[in-house]
This record gives C-alpha cells, structure tokens and sequence, in this order.
C-alpha cells in the first residue's frame, strides 16, 4: 500500500516472512488543509487481532483529529485515550482477539508556523534529519529501547539482541492511560525548511541502521523514492517483519539573508591607467599624488611611540605594586560538599536521608562528568545564594544519560547545562531561574517537569503539570 505526494509518502509492506500486514499509517490534511498528519501503527498480538487495533486506532485517530481544537496539543493526546479505549473495549467484547493491541507514533505538522507536535506510545519511532544529520525524537518504550537510549547498548548491539521486540507500553494494554501522566510520550519541536521527518515501525529499524537510512534520506531522490527505498532496503536485509514508512518533507522557503554590494567606482572612460600606476587623460600622463602616504606614515610613527610609552608605565607601575594576598574561595557548606561528594563517587545518589536539609545552597557549579547518574532529591531544593551567572548543574560530553528525580532549582541564571547525551527529568521544578536548560529552555515556577532532553536539540516532555 502506498501513498504520495512530491513532498511527502507513506508506504507499507508486508516484508519478507509475515503472511499478514498488521501495520497501518496515515497521511494526509486535516482541518482544511491546515495542518498535516502523520501516523504509523504497528499492531500486536498474532492471528488477526493486530490488523484490527491497527484498524480502530487508524479510524479512531483520524475521526478525533478532524473535529477543531483550540488546544491541538491536547487533542493529538486525547486521540491516543480514544484509541486505546476502543481498542480494549474490542478486546474484552472479543473471543478471537483477546491478546490485541498496538503501538503507534502520531505527528502533525503545522507548515505555516514550520513546527510539529508528536505523541508516542511503544517501540514505533519518529525522526528528524536536519543539515544530514538524524535525530531520533522518540524513546522507545522497551528494556532494550531504554539501554540504548542511555548509550548502554549501540545501535548494532540493540539491533541484534533477543528482546529487542519485547514492550512494556500499548495501545489495548490498560483502559486508564488517560489517567497516568507519564504514559503517552507527547512534544512539541522547531521543524525547518528543508527538515525530513521520518516514522516508521520497527520493521525497518530492525533491519537497518541510522547510517544508512540518513544515507537514503540525503540521496537526491524525490520523496516518494527515498520512502521506498527505505522499504526495499529493510526487505533486501531479510524483511523479518512487516515494515512502514511515512516522510514528509518541509519544502518551505529558507529565509533569505540580503547582502548589499559595495558601489562599484569606475574610472572616468576617457583614462587609462599606466604599468607604473600613473593614470593617462587623453594621452597625457598624470602622477596620482602621494601626500596621503606621508600622513600615514606619520600616524603610524606617532602611535607606535604612544603604545612603546604606555607600555613602559605599565611595567613600572607592575614591579613599585605590593604583592597582594588572595583571597580564598568562599566556603562550601556542609550540604553541598556532601553532595559533590557522592555525586563522585556514586552512580545512584538519594536526598532521602535525614542528614540533608530541605534547601542546600549551591555557591560553585556541580560538574557531572560521569557515565550515568541517578539523583533522587526527595524535593529537596538547589538554591543559589548569589543569582548572577549562577550554574547548577554542569553535565560534561561523557556523561552519556542522567536521570533527576524530584529535585527543586530555585534561583539559578541557568539550572542546567548540558554538554552530554540524555537528560530525563521526573517531577522537577525550576522556581525562579531565568533559564531551566541549556540556553533557551525555561519553564513555569510551579509546574513539574517530566520529560527527556537529549543532545541540546530537542525537548520532549512528557508532561508539564502544575
């Protein structure tokens, strides 16, 4: 089944070793012609039972999303809920189908403000090629998806390890997702002239690499081809699954920086310039006065003897200046050293126990550095005493994942820097910091964060409550 357009197609194949296609996808416009969405759904569960989740998840989604929203955040979310129920409700009326179910990863694309929102839920993927670069936006929601997200596993150990297709999120798995906060994956991300979005299902991840998809990303093929082509790819590699592909292409125009040429002075048409650099006027040579070099000359003599004065006085007044003693650091507290301390020299650190208090001033930036680190801070809060170019967290490039748990920032220029892999983030808070991460990202005093932060691109969150 394929279908396509000059700037974007969806294609889906049964592979190489399914007797049946138990995946779908959607893409098309919504809202008249205001928005575009997305959609691929791999559907679980053997015998029928995949084909039909896929099924009601498809028609479910797409009836949700035609009806208008003021808030359309909330309503890609809500058509995931609807979905599921249908879903569960299908199951539980079915004698066949009882182990039914399907994951799924929703985009709509909004061209006129070049952004998308996104929701997820399983081991589907959604990813962004930028500048011939790759950028995978969801998480997958597996043990196997989770190591490698953390860099526990590269990508080539992740393909071939025996639970790769093993999940612990669906669509069909539990009536309530609606009701738990961290269940349905849901962003908001930048998407530019000239981005490729990509979602596909794990039938073409399993197969091949981010390598080589970027490489048929970047060919100079239409869409419709390179959307193929990712098909015939994953199938040439021994199409073990059903496989789907959907790309949409931002084919708006790139802002255009005007530079303004110098004025071209052109020599009066009746002279001719000389090999000795004299000029000739109707056969006449005229000498180009030179009392402008002797100026400059002068200028360049009298400056030089300023800089050599000015330079003699500094290094007199250096050798009469008294050695002044210097001034120590300001003393750390008893909290903050405790913290840096086991943030050294351990992978797991909890603020649970009684010893720390509930605020700890932070008077010097905490540099994590790392390979994985745990913080539970048991809503203890990092304030900073003095605000001005205030850090608290400084994560290094080696730090690969950090996870931080209930924790408060309170008072910071900047929270958190991120230099390295995966920041997620669970009921976290950022009260009076005029910057949560990095050097743009800043969210409400009162609102818990959860969501995930990765390689200073993107941020997804999961939910921002207050």
């Amino acid at each position: 089944m394929r279908q396509k357009t000059d700037f974007y197609s969806g294609v889906t194949h049964a592979g190489k070793v399914r007797e049946n296609n138990e995946d779908a996808f959607l893409i098309e416009s919504i809202l008249q012609d205001r928005f575009i969405l997305a959609c691929v759904i791999d559907g679980v569960g053997g015998y029928e039972g995949g084909e039909v989740a896929a099924r009601i998840a498809k028609d479910a989604i797409l009836e949700h999303l035609q009806i208008p929203s003021e808030d359309l955040f909330l309503a890609i979310r809500e058509a995931v809920v609807i979905a599921n129920e249908k879903i569960y409700s299908e199951k539980i009326a079915s004698e066949r189908n009882v182990r039914m179910a399907c994951v799924l990863t929703i985009a709509v694309i909004d061209l006129t403000y070049n952004q998308f929102y996104y929701a997820h839920v399983g081991d589907t993927r959604l990813y962004l090629l930028r500048d011939y670069t790759l950028v995978k936006i969801t998480r997958d929601d597996s043990f196997v998806g989770f190591l490698e997200d953390s860099k526990r596993l590269t990508e080539e150990e992740a393909m071939k390890h025996p639970k790769r297709n093993e999940i612990n999120k669906a669509l069909g798995f539990d009536p309530n997702i609606g009701l738990i906060s961290d269940y349905i994956e849901t962003g908001i991300s930048p998407f530019l002239p000239g981005d490729i979005l990509l979602l596909c299902s794990d039938g073409l991840t399993d197969m091949i690499d981010s390598k080589n998809i970027t490489r048929i990303l970047t060919s100079k093929n239409k869409i419709p081809e390179k959307a193929k082509a990712l098909v015939d790819a994953a199938n040439n590699a021994g199409g073990k699954d059903n496989v789907t592909v959907v790309l949409l292409h931002n084919t708006n125009k790139r802002a255009a920086v005007e530079v303004t040429k110098p004025p071209v002075i052109k020599k009066n048409e009746s002279q001719v310039e000389n090999d000795d650099g004299s000029m000739q006027e109707n056969g006449v040579s005229i000498r180009k006065r030179k009392s402008g070099r002797w100026i400059i000359f002068v200028l360049v003599v009298l400056c030089l003897g300023l800089l050599a004065a000015l330079l003699w006085q500094l290094s007199k007044s250096k050798i009469e200046q008294p050695v002044q003693a210097k001034i120590p650091d300001k003393p750390k507290n008893a909290n903050e050293l405790k913290l840096q301390q086991n943030i050294v020299g351990a992978s797991f650190v909890s603020m649970n126990d009684s010893s720390y208090s509930t605020t700890i001033l932070i008077s010097d930036t905490i540099r994590i550095d790392k390979d994985s680190l745990r913080i539970d801070g048991n809503n203890v809060a990092l304030r900073s005493d003095t605000r001005e170019k205030s850090v608290a967290l400084m994560i290094a490039p080696s730090c690969r994942y950090i996870l931080l748990e209930n924790v408060v920032f309170q008072n910071f220029e900047k929270a958190i820097i991120n230099q390295g892999g995966v920041v997620q983030l669970k009921n976290v808070r950022f009260q009076d910091c005029d910057v949560s991460i990095d050097h743009s990202y800043r969210f409400p005093g009162n609102s818990a964060v959860t969501g995930s932060f990765v390689d200073t691109v993107l941020f997804k969150t999961d939910s921002v409550a207050n």
